[in-house]
């Protein structure tokens, strides 16, 4: 007895969603899109329109122009140097915490001994939020008893690594960066290890270095990690504020966009209106850096 297959014809069978389908759609899709305009894009709006107003949070909401950002960039003496600290926090991390992140994360690729024990150990201050970091941070760079100070042995006339504004603001990035140095380094022992190994035994047949091979082969290989740690690292400096907060509140020395829109909208003045210009600069300027460094990666992406 033989079985005939059925015959497959050309067209495709399409199938229409039920009522409840589209009802499981509607609930699996709508809830996160009302939860984020709610919570993301619902005060991002409301910022950039009380931004252009003055008002104290409780009185009259007084439409005041283009005035609050004409007193931020010339009456307001605090903003420069939250700006020029935030730039520099931005630096500091792509500069010297990234590459070391990197750095890390080839060492460990490469299977040295006890890779696992480092891997967990430099990982670990990622769990960590960074008001415990700036808790830390106190613990070790603390004046009086501080464990730097103690080390060394300064003790007839300690530093105050934290007091000091010349100071302070290199020994918080110190204590950021040894948090964020772990985040990046596992972000690309995850891309080192998605790297195809011929690459490697090519380059190397064809008589390329360690060196030539890493730069030539595979940190191109590893742009979409790349971005991801690009934009992370941006995102991390410019929203900056735990850390600082927990060491003085953000103060002599320590001055940062996030803390100077915290001190306006929160604080004592409750300046709703100049406390939101503060915030839109802050997210034109992370858009910027964020939208830049994506259509940079996006269009040599296209051209490979």
């Amino acid at each position: 007895m033989s079985f005939i297959p059925a015959r497959r014809t050309g067209r495709r069978v399409s199938r229409r969603f039920t009522g409840r389908d589209l009802a499981v759609l509607g609930v699996l899709l709508g809830i996160p899109v009302l939860l984020d305009i709610a919570i993301v894009w619902g005060p991002t709006l409301a910022s950039v329109v009380l931004s252009f107003t003055g008002w104290d949070g409780i009185g009259e909401i007084k439409w005041v122009g283009t005035r609050n950002y004409e007193n931020l960039f010339t009456n307001y003496p605090q903003f420069w140097p939250a700006a020029r600290h935030n730039l520099l926090w931005l630096a500091f991390l792509g500069l010297v915490a990234t590459p070391f992140g990197l750095l890390l994360a080839v060492l460990i690729d490469r299977g040295v001994r006890f890779s696992r024990f480092y891997q967990s150990t430099l990982y670990m201050p990622v769990v960590l939020s960074l008001a415990v970091v700036g808790f830390i941070a106190q613990l070790v760079f603390s004046r009086d008893q501080g464990a730097l100070n103690a080390v060394i042995g300064d003790t007839d006339s300690p530093t105050d690594w934290l007091g000091d504004p010349d100071l302070n603001i290199w020994m918080v990035l110190l204590a950021a960066a040894w948090r964020h140095t772990g985040y990046v380094m596992i972000l690309y022992l995850a891309g080192l290890k998605a790297v195809d190994p011929s690459l490697k035994e090519a380059a190397a047949i064809d008589g390329a270095g360690e060196a030539q091979t890493f730069f030539r082969i595979v940190l191109p290989t590893l742009r979409p990690v790349n971005v991801i740690v690009g934009v992370i690292t941006v995102i991390e400096a410019l929203r900056a504020f735990d850390i600082v907060y927990a060491v003085n509140h953000g103060r002599n020395g320590l001055e940062l966009l996030s803390v100077l829109v915290t001190d306006n909208i929160i604080g004592e003045a409750s300046r709703i209106g100049f406390g939101s210009a503060i915030a839109v600069v802050l997210l034109v300027v992370s858009l910027g850096f964020v939208v830049t460094y994506l259509v940079q990666e996006l269009r040599g992406e296209k051209d490979r």
